[in-house]
This record gives structure tokens, sequence and C-alpha cells, in this order.
């Protein structure tokens, strides 16, 4: 199993266990990251994006890939994703790096699935 299937296995997993044993508010904050993603005044893409960004400053490589996946099932190329990279390189700087770094070897993983 590639590390891009044990990650969604896990993140599924995961997510199942907390959601049965959490309380009304786990499960309320859970559907509240689900629904604000969804298209609104702005797109689910857009959106998708900013969440990238926002993982990359935060160092969330968990995140960075969720939101990949998510990029990639949205249609966004290459190059709007790495442009995306950039912005989270300039507001988080250097200390970024090593997340962009895992950042590029998901994207090319995920493209390999989606052929």
């Amino acid at each position: 199993m590639s590390k891009l299937e044990e990650f969604k296995v896990y993140r599924q997993k995961m997510n199942e266990k907390i959601l049965n044993q959490g309380t009304i508010s786990t499960k309320r904050f859970f559907n509240l990251d689900s629904a604000v993603y969804e298209n609104g005044a702005l797109s689910k893409k857009t959106k998708e994006l900013l969440g990238l960004v926002a993982s990359m400053v935060l160092r969330c490589d968990d995140c960075i890939t969720y939101h990949i996946i998510e990029c990639v099932k949205e249609g966004l190329s290459d190059a709007e994703i790495f442009e995306a990279f950039d912005v989270g390189l300039i507001v988080g700087g250097s200390i970024v790096i090593p997340h962009l770094r895992r950042a590029v070897e998901t994207l090319e993983e995920v493209r390999k699935y989606e052929e």
C-alpha cells in the first residue's frame, strides 16, 4: 500500500472512531470543517487552495496532504497548486521548505493515481 493510500485509510479509520466516541462539540466541529469548504461566495476550488496555504503556514503535513488531494479532485493544475505553494512559502518563510518538499512529493503521488 502506498503512503497516500495509508494516509487515506488511517484518516478514515480514525475519523470514524473520533465521530463514534466524540461529543456533540466534536461532531459539530467536524461538520463545520466539511461545510466550510463547500461552494459559496468562494468556490470549493478557491477554498481548498486557501486551506492548502494555511496548512503550509501552520506546517501540518496531514492537512497539506488532504488539501492537495482535494485540489486535484477540484481540477486544479500543478501551476495553480505551485502558486499556492509560493504563497505559503512567502507567508510562512523558510521553515515551510521541508513541508514544501513533502507537498511536492505528495502531489506527484496523487497525480500518479489520477492517471
